[in-house]
């Protein structure tokens, strides 16, 4: 067997890995299983690559180059691993895919410059008169087009989610027009690239992927983040995929068909759960029209102190708890997981109800809960707990706020009007775990805080949950 054969072979089985890794992390059973499935296949990916690279006789200095990057790439990648926290995974995310972007670009321009470099060699009148160099220019353009959107997206992604810029919607006159009048002006340099190849021409394809990235994602507002994070891992795939085709390399493509697919369907799902469309996520985002809280008199809210809740948790029969981004920002998981498994001990039915978008990452509260080792049956999806609330005796809402926003289901002027959400407010007591009376991440404020059945439980959510813990 070559050594090209032995490397498709092992190609093929790192799709499968991955293919596998895909489905066992849909189940919070087989997770750990899938995590292991993708780290194999990128592992036999990463050393059939080489071996192909050492059997076309490459020079020491590329040889060395290769395995100083996979070893300084390695490094970073464990250290990060080890060092992040869950609060901090959204922006890491984001930053890895903006890796992926950068990528993609770097190589459809070496694409480009090889094959100038060699326009006039028999190989290049080849694939000139094939018809496939104009292929080969396409694959260019689009390539470096979808990378560099990739890059500065999650460039922007990583500063909004990491609070080091406004998490508020960028609106300049205009931005639908901006964005379709790109898109407008990349087909038809596109066509142009193809007749005639130039390289102005792939400098300013460049630059204006780089400024159309950067403008979808200011454009959309802090509430749809969870969905930007989905979609730039669905632009990551298809730029990845691109840098398949230019290195014809089928691993690429198909890790690049897999990751791009499998991100585009969960933006969907995302979209769904927030009964928007994908083209509204688009072109803004929650929070373009939210009002400061004084636009509305909701009356005053009710406080209750730990010992208060306590005693409601003990006399419950039934608690649902509904976790948001705050609860990761305190990390508060350890101690809701203790609290779950002191009211089981004492008989008291508890479930978790999760939002599809709760958090800044699709399966954020999922990944906290399991992290504590609260037990899987009992974490449920919105459809599944929302028939059950109005017989629940306690809801504790623990850093959630957009998700169980009321205004939602019956404020037709509300920003986030028709989005799905957890009916907390049908429970007999609802007890709100919140630093503030702040508005959410979406900028729209909840009138749940003033319900008659609800009580504000101020402070950091881990103090608080000790606190009930000690009176229990």
């Amino acid at each position: 067997m070559t050594v090209d054969t032995a490397t498709q072979a092992a190609y093929i089985v790192s799709g499968l890995l991955f293919i596998l890794a895909l489905a066992g992390l849909s189940q919070h059973e087989t997770a750990k299983a899938g995590s292991y499935f993708g780290i194999a296949g990128m592992a036999i990916a990463l050393v059939a690559t080489v071996a192909l690279a050492l059997d076309h006789d490459i020079s020491r200095t590329n040889l060395g180059l290769i395995l100083a990057a996979t070893s300084v790439g390695g490094a970073i990648g464990l250290h990060r691993a080890k060092v992040v926290e869950m609060t901090g995974m959204p922006e890491l995310i984001a930053l890895l895919h903006s890796f992926v972007g950068l990528a993609a670009v770097l190589v459809g321009w070496n694409g480009f410059l090889l094959v100038e470099r060699d326009r006039h060699s028999a190989e290049a009148l080849s694939l000139g008169a094939s018809g496939t160099l104009g292929i080969h220019h396409a694959e260019v353009f689009i390539g470096v087009f979808i990378g560099a959107v990739t890059f500065t997206g999650s460039i922007v992604a990583y500063l909004k989610l990491s609070a080091r810029i406004s998490s508020a919607p960028l609106v300049l006159p205009g931005k639908t027009a901006l964005n379709a009048g790109a898109l407008v002006a990349f087909a038809a340099l596109t066509a142009w690239f193809c007749v005639d190849p130039q390289l102005w021409l792939l400098a300013a394809v460049t630059l204006l992927a780089l400024l159309l990235g950067w403008h979808l994602v200011a454009s959309i507002g802090g509430g749809d983040m969870p969905v930007v994070v989905s979609m730039l891992n669905s632009y990551s795939g298809w730029a990845a995929a691109a840098s398949g085709f230019l290195l014809e390399n089928d691993l690429l493509i198909i890790t690049g068909a897999l990751v791009g697919s499998s991100g585009a369907y969960l933006s969907y799902i995302m979209c769904k759960a927030m009964n928007r469309s994908f083209v509204s996520v688009i072109t803004g985002g929650f929070g373009i029209e939210a009002g400061p809280r004084t636009d509305t008199d909701y009356g005053e809210h009710r406080e209750v102190a730990a010992d208060g809740v306590a005693e409601l948790l003990s006399t419950a029969r039934s608690v649902v708890i509904t976790p948001g981004y705050g609860m990761a920002v305190a990390q508060a998981q350890y101690g809701v997981a203790e609290l779950t498994r002191k009211l089981r001990d004492r008989g008291v039915q508890v479930r978790f109800g999760i939002h599809p978008v709760a958090g800044r990452l699709p399966g954020h509260m999922n990944v906290l809960l399991a992290e504590a080792k609260v037990p899987y049956d009992v974490v449920l999806e919105m459809d599944e707990i929302n028939g059950d609330l109005a017989e629940t005796d306690v809801v504790l809402v623990i850093g959630a706020n957009d998700t169980v926003n009321p205004a939602a289901a019956e404020d037709p002027t509300s920003p986030i009007a028709g989005m799905p959400v957890l009916t907390v407010w049908n429970a007999r007591d609802v007890v709100v775990f919140k630093r503030s009376m702040a508005s959410g991440y979406a900028g729209v404020q909840n009138p749940l805080f003033f319900r008659e059945n609800t009580s504000m439980l101020f402070g950091d959510a881990k103090d608080r949950v000790e606190d009930i813990l000690r009176v229990l």
